[in-house]
């Protein structure tokens, strides 16, 4: 019934949204205890631009662009663990990691509990870090050409449903899946348009900002999702010194162009990578035929970094009997469980590793 239920969503028989209530959300019975929380911004950089670039609002003038947007929270105990930095993938925003799709508790809040502080960003281009709308309003003008404008990318409700692992087809969940789907439209609620194709500067500000970002908290894992998965590699290899550890969550790809120079770098930290289910099915996308793809080239990726004397490992929840793990492995209903492996690896990986 259930299953027929979200079907018919799909066959057209109502396209209206489902609506998610404040009162459905499912709160914890223990207080959150903080030492602090609030908000911040790394980078940026001062843009000279004209009356037409800024929308005709005002005249010319210099305004802030590339700059990346942190919320944090820092828990009253446990100061000590090392803080842990979010970054969400394409098409999304530092959302990701909060409240899941069904109104449970995200890893965000759930890593505080644990007693590490945790900072969430928005990539540059993207949810409150905002983006530099220059060159929009000079094609809109006609002073630019209309092939300078940025590719605005959003995935189709239906296609998420092969390339997240959700189901084969739209409304068809796999029989293990661990994804809420009854709460599908509440992850397209989170979308927004990304600007990461012809929209931010070649090097994306993004991975300085996170290398910023660990270089102030004298230290921090970072861990990026899906476009963001290899972020932390890149932003570690800016500077290995503040890079405690990187986890990669079912990363988009894992670079195999990386330098012997480079590995040998990135084998100064330990390297987690986490994959979720179903990584053989189509995706639906061109540049991405399978996740399995991508999970081969973190396995290499892995071979590389351990044979250069580093710890890199891969965390694949089925091997420890753990089935049906979408995509979105941090708003899937076992959730915290995957996030207690990743706490444990934290643990013996990064916490008690000698300095």
């Amino acid at each position: 019934m259930r299953n027929n239920r979200i079907a018919a969503l799909f066959a057209g028989a109502s396209l209206a949204l489902t609506a998610q209530t404040f009162s459905s959300l499912q709160k914890s019975a223990k207080p959150l205890v903080l030492k602090s929380q609030g908000s911040f911004y790394i980078g940026g950089e001062k843009s000279e631009q004209t009356r037409v670039e800024l929308g005709g609002l005002g005249p010319g003038g210099h305004i802030a662009v590339n700059q990346m947007y942190v919320r944090y929270m820092e828990p009253h105990r446990n100061k000590s663990n090392v803080p842990v930095v979010m970054v969400h993938g394409a098409t999304l925003t530092g959302k990701s990691w909060e409240t899941t799709p069904d109104g449970r508790m995200g890893w965000d809040e759930y890593f505080v509990r644990k007693g590490h502080s945790v900072y969430v960003p928005d990539q540059v281009g993207r949810g409150r870090s905002g983006f530099n709308q220059a060159n929009i309003n000079n094609v809109r003008a006609g002073t630019a050409p209309a092939t300078g404008l940025p590719n605005l990318l959003r995935f189709s409700d239906e296609v998420v449903w092969p390339n997240f692992r959700f189901g084969l087809t739209p409304g068809a969940p796999f029989s293990d899946e661990q994804f809420p789907v009854d709460a599908v439209d509440e992850l397209s609620k989170q979308a927004v348009p990304d600007l990461s194709f012809g929209g931010v500067p070649t090097p994306n500000p993004t991975l300085k900002a996170l290398s910023d970002l660990a270089g102030q908290l004298h230290g921090a894992v970072l861990m990026g999702h899906s476009q963001s998965g290899p972020f932390p590699l890149a932003a570690a290899l800016l500077n290995p010194a503040v890079a405690k550890g990187l986890v990669l969550v079912e990363p988009g790809r894992c670079p195999a162009n990386y330098t012997d120079e480079q590995i040998k770098t990135l084998a100064t930290v330990p390297v987690l990578a986490v994959f979720g289910d179903h990584r053989d099915i189509a995706t639906g996308i061109s540049t991405r035929p399978s996740w399995q793809e991508s999970f081969n080239t973190c396995q290499e990726l892995i071979r590389r970094l351990k044979a250069a004397g580093g710890q890199a490992e891969m965390l694949n929840p089925p091997d420890q009997g753990i089935r049906g793990n979408s995509h979105m492995i941090m708003q899937d209903r076992n959730n915290l469980q995957i996030a207690d492996l990743i706490l444990k690896w934290i643990d013996q990986r990064v916490s008690k590793r000698k300095k």
